[in-house]
């Protein structure tokens, strides 16, 4: 990859190098440890002790209070409205509480957990018996980590048949085509666009046609259909089978292109532009790499590149890291079995039980079941990079930061969901322009990203508000740039408005696109602007919002006198 595109990547995505000697203790450690830049000049006095920051103390206890009790009390047992929705409960662990469990994907990680954990276990089990016969004979088994593909391969193999049944023909089938596109076409000028035109017309047939019946492409088939597996419906994970074909393909056509970082030792961000030699993109190491069973249902995203690197030079990942991250995902889910014990939002938004709520009680319904989408991915998530890490992969974290710890667009979009991100970045937005041509790679992005998880009207509406939302940051930033006004006493207090003013358009689009939907999102508009009952609230949420985004300044304050500059 030539010099002007590293260097792109790496403003776009937020990472290079890592310093070694950072230093993450104290509150930063709230924060999941990523690959980030190392951050330099003059770094300002902390804010934390000051008479300003307690007073905001002050308003967020307050405001944070009134937050937890609001949806509590709103999921009481006599609140009039409770009849609406509590059908929708079930019995909880919790003595004498119910749960509300009524979010179908997150129900299916959660009452599989057990499963889940048993595939891990056999994971690992079979591993051991693979490798012991190879530890024994040889000396030198312990310099890289390639032979352990073949049994990648055959557990993925044996993991797909029990998941997906016969449609594992469907799946093998479509890999092969496409490491064939990718051989054939690999450094010509029609390699990657007969890539995309490929992955994209088989998601879009996918859908369309629900996984192709086997009976639906010839009668003499249909005895095929007889075992579907434990989870028949494989195209739906396949969207994340796509990105990795994609990944392969691209990689590989730039190999042959020479496009990439030559060298041996390179950072965990430049690891992806590698370049490899073309015996590595090999069938044998591409059903490994496609089929990965710690990352194959839900990701993360890793690219080909970065997962023979790996291979070939593995990670010092010690087990206390990755007992730590086990720790970190066991609060996690432990938080979200308190919310869906003590907090029945997502019951009353399926139930559209808000019927008499004021424009408070709605605005906090719908900012908790925000936070209940964060936490319904960041689970599965972690716990599939967590099964990654204790295999000696290192995959990237999809969740840096809280939903709630987010005042900017660009800054959320590197943080959520950020395997996807760092993909996006390197398949999409710099073979599209970058910024060079930032409105029209910016609305094509996010047309993809709306289709690729969902081709519904709700999720593009979703694409393309959130592509608008990014442009009234950029003019921001060029309007008042930091290095002409970042030492001004009002620059602080300015950046903190735009950043209520973000949040609330961030928190609409996300609105739309995972919770309300369009319509739903117009009644909460209505709700919240046509009375003086929501416009009083609207501003004191406004003044809380406020203090909020002086404190997330002064994190990131606190992560650059660290020496952490995270970009999000």
């Amino acid at each position: 990859m030539p010099g002007s595109l590293r260097s792109q990547l790496e403003v776009i995505t937020g990472e290079c190098d890592p310093d070694k000697s950072q230093r993450r203790g104290g509150i930063i450690r709230l924060t999941v440890d990523v690959p980030s830049a190392h951050a330099t000049g003059e770094k300002r006095a902390p804010r934390w002790r000051t008479l300003e920051f307690m007073i905001y103390y002050i308003v967020f206890i307050a405001a944070f209070s009134w937050m937890i009790y609001m949806p509590v009390e709103l999921s009481s047992k006599t609140h009039p409205n409770y009849s609406l929705y509590h059908h929708r409960l079930a019995r909880g662990w919790f003595p004498g509480s119910e749960i509300d469990n009524s979010d179908a994907q997150y129900r299916s990680f959660r009452l599989n957990i057990p499963a889940l954990s048993a595939l891990m276990a056999a994971f690992f089990a079979l591993r051991y018996a693979y490798m012991l016969p190879i530890f024994r004979g040889s000396t030198t088994a312990d310099n890289d980590n390639l032979y352990r593909l073949p049994f990648y391969t055959l557990f993925s193999l044996l993991m797909l048949a029990i998941l997906h049944g016969t449609s594992i023909l469907k799946v093998f089938l479509i890999l092969s085509m496409n490491y064939a596109l990718a051989k054939a076409m690999g450094g010509t000028r029609f390699g990657v666009p007969l890539t995309w035109l490929f992955n994209s017309g088989v998601l879009l047939a996918n859908e369309w046609y629900e996984g192709y019946a086997f009976a639906s492409l010839h009668p003499g088939l249909a005895f095929l259909d007889g075992w579907s597996g434990v989870y028949p419906r494989w195209h739906v994970n396949f969207n994340i089978t796509m990105l990795r074909l994609v990944s392969f393909s691209i990689d590989y056509h730039w190999a042959c292109k020479r496009i990439g970082i030559p060298g041996n030792a390179v950072s965990d961000k430049k690891r992806a532009a590698v370049l490899h030699p073309h015996a590595t993109y090999s069938f044998r190491n591409y059903l490994a790499y496609t089929l990965y069973a710690p990352l194959y249902i839900a990701g993360p995203i890793i690219t080909f590149n970065d997962f023979m690197w790996q291979l070939a030079r593995p990670k010092d990942i010690t087990p206390q890291a990755t007992a730590r991250y086990a720790l970190r995902f066991l609060i996690s889910f432990l938080t979200m079995e308190t919310l869906i014990h003590v907090m029945y939002v997502v019951a009353i938004k399926d139930a559209h039980a808000w019927g008499g709520m004021s424009p408070a009680q709605l605005s906090i319904v719908g900012f908790w079941n925000l936070i209940f989408v964060w936490l319904k991915l960041l689970l599965p998530w972690r716990f599939f990079r967590l099964w990654a890490l204790a295999d000696g992969m290192d995959p990237p974290e999809n969740m840096v930061r809280c939903m709630a710890n987010n005042y900017s667009p660009l800054g959320f979009w590197r943080a959520w969901h950020r395997s996807y991100n760092l993909w996006i970045v390197r398949y999409l937005y710099i073979p599209l322009g970058g910024t060079h041509r930032l409105v029209a790679t910016s609305v094509l992005i996010f047309t993809f990203v709306a289709l690729w998880h969902d081709l519904s009207p709700r999720l593009l509406a979703w694409g393309w508000l959130a592509a608008i939302l990014i442009f009234p940051e950029v003019m921001a930033k060029r309007t008042l740039p930091p290095s002409l006004f970042g030492e001004r006493w009002w620059y602080r207090h300015v950046c903190a408005a735009g950043g209520v003013f973000n949040i609330l358009l961030m928190m609409g689009a996300n609105l739309v696109g995972f919770v309300l939907g369009v319509d739903g999102a117009q009644y909460f508009v209505r709700e919240l602007i046509g009375s003086w009952d929501g416009i009083r609230f609207l501003c004191v949420a406004c003044a809380c919002l406020f203090v909020g985004v002086q404190l997330m300044f002064e994190y990131r304050e606190e992560e650059l006198r660290r020496g952490i500059q995270r970009r999000c």
